[in-house]
């Protein structure tokens, strides 16, 4: 993909306008509406027989009645044939000899727990625990013999008090919960039962758990404080299982640390294996077991760094990176059959493709390439590839592929086409604009169905959040269903942005916001000198990241006319101590608040508040722990102190965001649309405010 300055110049100006977007939709049956997303579909997860004939995948649909999305395993055969549902659950796995598979579903006594279904014409299905945690990580042992997975220990209470007695027939209210940690709570989990999560070993016929790991500390990589998915897997020889995390009693306070580990499955020794400090994760043994491949980086305070390729032997010794000179986020990583080298994915200027690095060095190969984002997921000893796959007007797939040559991307699933097929989507159209400093910056244009280049339309610039993360160009609900209303819907990677190096993305390190919102407003500029934009209908939104910036914007300049701030951070220094993510809120800036909070104080758009003339919907999820509501609540009092046009949506159900209930995706469509629709004139009057940050 060359790198140029603008695509597509609309060559007419003209001054016909589009009629004002109605506060309900506009967009009709054969557009992409608001109520077609009940009838959207999810893929996600495919893995290839162990014979290289079959696919497992999980696949999503939403539950109208529960309002929820509902995931059940899913089963083709490599050509696309024989598609059908075969048990509810979700990340099933083969067996080594692939005449069973494993999965996570509902069982007893309660919650998710382990099943075990023989794939032959019986189709029998075992619960093979019957535990009171929540088990996660699941791995099948070389052997077929055993399934290792991760699970919570609970931790003994530390503080007793001598209380007296509770009298007969009392009703005392429940004790304080003791917190002793830094990250006591999760975004979409609540609080955090007091505990460590340790590796098990359960046999696949069913029994006793048994316990691997113990300790205060967690297995898994807590980089950010927060659980996630656990690198776990097994050596090729059965004897050891290898994971990430760190094993220190204070490892809740180090920031962006983590190592690899090995554990003798019948000793309980635990082994570190890698001694460099870094967030290294996710080690995968070779085939031959005498090395592990592994992502991360050498430690650095800075805000963002790519995460390179690496491989260190078994024993320790030997860790060398073998990414090169790529600078991407490398990531899903597959050996290949000759323990030589590995393919994975890297992100790429909006797209995501699959490379491979050999052992003996030299530069990283492209194996696919093109406009798309590619997940690789499973690859059999033969090269025969699987994953799922978006483009612009076609959301995932399960496609399968050769890695000898990654030209032919074979898409397997169709789960939308019925939906898609009887409706228009808007045309997705990339450009590159310059900013600040010479900077030059990718950005997509989504425009309406049937567009018309001698019209103009109202523009929405949506921003992501992260900030470090990329906007692709990967099929879009949101967007789509925007353009299906009457809206020109730009979207950008500005600086922070990932997908284009470590110098792009540590551009608003200890400054953000800053040279983004630079991006941001050179690319509203880049649009409307198309001229397909009435200047007048200019709107900003985004979530959290975005939500930042879309409060930045509003204090910052005057022209436009509504925006919408969800889920935002507005005070650097409240938000640090009250996000799910402390020790990230706490890293934001070089110099602690407590020492000088200048920089906090600068970077922060409550101290904007007064400049906003713009009307401002602010948005956020009830139970939000990364971006506390209270930020949210803070911004909206300030704009009704100051007598701004605002109100606040408060989504009941959401953590972090406002759309992951399906009702509450299509509330939030709607509500922006028709916040929007309030404010179809002019930008708002009042005193000049600097576009500069």
């Amino acid at each position: 993909m060359s790198r140029h300055r603008l695509l597509g110049l609309c060559a007419v100006v003209c001054a016909l306008a589009v009629a004002p977007v109605a506060g309900a939709e506009t967009a009709g049956t054969d557009k992409l509406d608001v109520a077609t997303y009940l009838e959207y579909e999810t893929v996600a997860n495919p893995q290839l027989s162990p014979d290289g004939t079959q696919i497992l995948y999980t696949r999503r649909i939403i539950n109208k009645l529960a309002d929820e999305w509902d995931p059940s395993v899913w089963i083709l055969d490599v050509n696309g044939d024989r598609n059908r549902f075969l048990v509810d659950g979700a990340d099933a796995r083969w067996s080594p000899d692939g005449t069973r598979i494993a999965y996570l579903a509902k069982g007893e006594p309660a919650g998710k727990q382990v099943f075990v279904r023989w794939m032959d014409a019986s189709g029998a299905t075992s619960q093979i625990t019957h535990v009171t945690e929540t088990p996660a990580s699941l791995r099948w042992s070389p052997d077929g013999r055993s399934l290792a997975f991760t699970m919570r220990v609970a931790k003994k209470d530390s503080w007793k008090i001598d209380l007296p007695p509770v009298p007969d027939g009392a009703t005392w209210t429940k004790g304080p919960r003791l917190i002793e940690t830094m990250h006591y709570r999760a975004d979409r989990a609540g609080f955090l039962e007091d505990g460590f999560a340790h590796v098990f070993t359960v046999p696949a016929d069913g029994g006793t758990p048994r316990q691997l790991t113990d300790g205060n500390w967690n297995v898994g990589s807590r980089t950010n404080g927060l659980p996630d998915e656990v690198g776990l897997e097994w050596m090729p020889d059965g004897k050891h299982l290898v994971f990430d995390g760190l094993r220190a009693e204070d490892a809740d306070t180090r920031y962006l640390e983590s190592h690899l580990y090995a554990v003798d499955i019948a000793t309980r020794e635990i082994r570190q294996i890698t001694t460099t400090k870094g967030p290294w994760v996710n080690p995968l043994p070779s085939p031959d077991g005498r090395r592990l491949a592994f992502v991360g980086f050498d430690w650095t305070a800075q805000t963002y760094k790519t995460e390179e390729l690496w491989v260190i032997d078994f024993d320790g010794r030997n860790m060398r990176q073998i990414s090169g000179t790529l600078d991407r986020d490398c990531e899903q990583l597959n050996w290949m059959p000759d323990s030589k080298g590995l393919w994975f994915t890297a992100a790429d200027r909006g797209s995501k493709n699959v490379f491979a690095a050999r052992l003996t060095g030299g530069p990283v190969r492209a194996v696919t390439s093109g406009a798309q984002m590619l997940n690789l997921t499973s690859v059999s000893e033969r090269g025969l590839a699987v994953g799922t796959l978006a483009t612009a007007r076609s959301p995932e797939d399960i496609v399968a592929f050769r890695m000898s040559s990654g030209k032919e991307l074979r898409v397997l699933t169709h789960v939308n086409d019925d939906i898609l097929a009887v409706r228009q989507t808007g045309a997705l159209e990339e450009l590159w604009y310059e900013s600040s400093g010479g900077t030059k910056v990718q950005g997509w244009l989504v425009k309406p169905p049937g567009f018309d280049p001698h019209r103009k339309y109202p523009l929405i610039l949506h921003i992501h959040g992260g900030p470090h993360s990329m906007y692709g160009v990967g099929f879009n609900y949101s967007f789509q269903n925007l353009a299906a209303n009457g809206y020109l819907v730009l979207y950008t990677n500005p600086r922070g942005s990932t997908g284009y190096g470590t110098a792009f993305g540590n551009a608003i390190d200890d400054a953000y916001p800053s040279v983004d919102y630079d991006d941001l407003m050179a690319g509203v500029d880049a649009v409307i000198a198309r001229g397909c934009v009435d200047t007048s209908r200019l709107y900003a939104t985004g979530v959290s990241g975005g939500g930042v910036l879309s409060a930045w914007i509003v204090g910052h300049n005057n022209r436009f006319a509504a925006a919408a701030v969800r889920s935002p951070v507005i005070d650097w220094i409240s938000f640090a101590g009250n996000t799910d993510i402390t020790n990230w809120g706490y890293a934001r800036f070089h110099t602690p608040f407590w020492d000088d909070p200048a920089k906090w104080l600068a970077h922060s758009p409550l101290m904007y508040v007064k400049n906003v003339r713009t009307p401002t919907l602010v948005m956020c999820g009830e139970l939000d722990l990364r971006t506390p509501i209270g930020q949210a609540e803070e911004y909206y009092q300030a704009l009704r102190q100051l007598g701004v046009p605002t109100a606040l949506l408060r989504f009941n159900g959401e953590y972090h965001g406002t759309g992951s209930k399906p009702s509450n995706f299509m509330r939030t469509q709607l509500y922006l649309m028709s916040w929007f629709d309030k404010y179809p004139g002019t930008a708002p009057a009042g005193p000049a405010v600097s576009d500069r940050r």
